[in-house]
C-alpha cells in the first residue's frame, strides 16, 4: 500500500488518508533512496528581520510535565551552534517502530540520510528583541515530534514571535521523553548505559503506540486530542510564569537564561498552530482555553474532534490545505465550523501534498520526494512560503500586531496562481 511505502521515508501522520487516498501503492527500499544523502538539500534559513534562536525546556521531569522546544529572536552570532534537526539516536528508533520496521537497519539508514541536517536557528543564543513578543504554541502530526516543523517555527521566530512548539506524549509521536528517579540499582551502577541527565535522573522513552487489533480507532484519538489540547494550554502556562519572572528550573540545564524572558511577551497576543492530527490538536485547545485568540491550523485531520466541539469555539481560523491530502468527509467537517459573524478562511496550495508542511519535503531530493509522496509539483520553498506569508497577515489581522503582515492580505482570499481560495475538493449538495 502507499502507506508502507511512504512509512519508508517519512512518519508525520500517514494513517490520516482515506481509502482513496491510499489505494493503488508504491513500496520503495532504503537502497533506492541512497542518492538522497548526495544532494545539497537543507532546512530553508528564515527570510524575517531577526536571527532565530532555540533552546529545549522541560518544566517538571514528570510524564505530567511541559516538554516543548521554543523559538525567539535572539541575537546574531557568528559562532554558535546550529542544533541537529534529530536530537538523540531514540528518536530514530521511534521512527523505525511506527513504520514498523528493524530498530538496528533502520537507524543506521536514517543517520545516514538526515543524521547531518541542522535546525536555522542559534542553539540556545541569548533572546533578542525591542519590543514584547506575540506567543504562538505549535503542536505536532501524528508520529512527529518537536523539532521536525523548524521551518515553520525559525520563520516566526525571525519575524518577532516566541514559539513553543510541544512534543506531546500521548503516544502519537514516534518518540518523546520525560525523567524518572534512578533506582538505587542504577546509582551504584556507575557504568549503566542508560542515558542520564543528572546524578538522580534518567531519560524514559516513551514511543508510539499503534491501534490494537480489533481496537476501535476514535476512543483513542480523542482521549489523545484532548491531552494533546491540555498540554499545548500547559505550555502556555508555563511560558506565562517565564514571563512574570516566576523562577523556573528547566531540568534539561540548556546554556538558556531564562529570566531574560521576564516581560518579552505580549499574553494578551496568543494563537495556537498545529499540522494534521496538531490542527485538530488546535481546534480542541481553542475550545478548551480562550486565550487563544486564534489559529493556524495545516491540513487538518479532523477525525479526532467530537462535534460537541465545534459550536464550543469562538475564535477565528485560518486553514492552510494542500491540494492532495483532503477529501469530502473531512472538508465536510471543516465547514461545520463555518460562521457568519467569526473570520473562518479557507486557501489551498496548488501543487502541495500532505508533507510539505514538515521539514522533510526540504531533506529528500526531487525524484524520491515526489515518488514517496514528501513533495509535490511545486517547489516546497514556494509552497511554505506561501503558507507562511498568509498565515502571518491572519496573525496580524486577529492579534491586532503592528507589523508589515497585512501586505500579505490577498493570500488569505487565495488571490496568488498558486493558491484555490477555499478547497479544491467537490461537495455534493447532500455532503453539506
Amino acid at each position: 500500500m502507499l502507506r508502507h511505502g511512504l512509512r519508508k521515508l517519512c512518519p508525520v501522520d500517514f494513517e490520516q488518508y482515506s481509502p482513496l487516498q491510499i489505494r493503488g501503492g508504491i513500496k520503495l527500499s532504503f537502497s533506492a533512496m541512497g542518492n538522497v544523502a548526495c544532494n545539497n538539500l537543507e532546512i530553508p534559513p528564515p527570510k524575517g528581520p531577526n536571527a532565530a534562536g532555540c533552546t529545549d525546556f522541560m518544566m517538571d521531569h514528570t510524564v505530567q510535565g511541559s516538554f516543548f522546544r521554543l523559538y525567539y529572536p535572539c541575537q546574531r552570532m557568528d559562532e554558535a551552534a546550529m542544533p541537529d534537526w534529530i536530537p538523540n539516536r531514540e528518536y530514530f528508533n521511534g521512527l523505525a517502530d511506527f513504520m514498523k520496521i528493524n530498530r538496528t537497519f533502520s537507524e543506521r539508514i536514517f543517520n545516514c540520510l538526515f543524521g547531518s541536517f541542522k535546525i536555522p536557528a542559534f542553539l540556545d543564543a541569548p533572546f533578542n528583541s525591542t519590543e514584547k513578543c506575540p506567543v504562538v504554541i505549535f503542536s505536532h502530526g501524528l508520529g512527529a515530534f518537536r523539532t521536525l516543523y523548524s521551518a515553520i517555527c525559525t520563520e516566526l521566530a525571525s519575524q518577532g514571535f516566541i514559539v513553543a512548539s510541544v512534543e506531546h506524549r500521548d503516544l502519537s509521536a514516534s518518540a518523546t521523553y520525560y525523567l524518572r528517579q534512578k533506582s538505587e540499582l542504577e546509582k551504584a551502577n556507575k557504568n549503566s548505559s542508560t542515558t542520564s541527565l543528572t546524578d538522580t535522573l534518567v531519560r524514559e522513552w516513551l514511543y508510539y503506540r499503534s491501534l490494537q487489533r480489533g481496537e476501535q480507532e476514535f476512543p483513542l484519538r480523542n482521549q489523545q486530542v484532548q491531552q494533546r489540547a491540555d498540554e499545548c494550554i500547559r505550555a502556555l502556562h508555563k511560558l506565562t510564569d517565564i514571563n512574570s519572572g516566576v523562577p523556573v528550573q528547566n531540568v534539561l540545564l540548556t546554556q538558556f537564561d531564562w529570566k531574560t524572558l521576564k516581560n518579552s511577551m505580549d499574553l494578551s497576543r496568543v494563537a495556537v498552530m498545529g499540522h494534521s492530527f496538531g490542527g485538530a490538536t488546535s481546534i480542541e485547545a481553542l475550545a478548551k482555553e480562550a486565550k487563544f485568540k486564534c489559529a493556524v491550523v495545516l491540513d487538518a485531520w479532523m477525525f479526532p474532534l467530537k462535534d460537541e466541539t465545534f459550536p464550543q469555539v469562538s475564535q477565528p481560523i485560518f486553514f492552510v490545505n494542500s491540494e492532495k491530502f483532503q477529501w469530502a468527509e473531512n472538508i465536510k467537517r471543516i465547514k461545520k465550523l463555518d460562521s457568519s459573524d467569526i473570520e473562518r478562511k479557507m486557501v489551498t496550495i496548488r501543487g502541495t501534498v500532505h508533507q510539505s508542511f514538515p521539514d522533510f519535503t526540504f531533506l529528500t531530493g526531487d525524484f524520491i520526494g515526489k515518488l514517496m509522496n514528501l513533495k509535490g509539483d511545486l517547489d516546497p520553498e514556494i509552497g511554505l512560503d506561501l503558507s507562511n506569508k498568509a498565515s502571518l497577515a491572519f496573525l496580524q489581522r486577529h492579534l491586532g500586531l503592528e507589523k508589515d503582515f497585512n501586505q500579505w492580505d490577498p493570500l488569505i482570499e487565495g488571490d496568488d496562481e498558486n493558491l484555490i481560495p477555499g478547497t479544491n475538493v467537490t461537495l455534493f449538495q447532500s455532503a453539506i
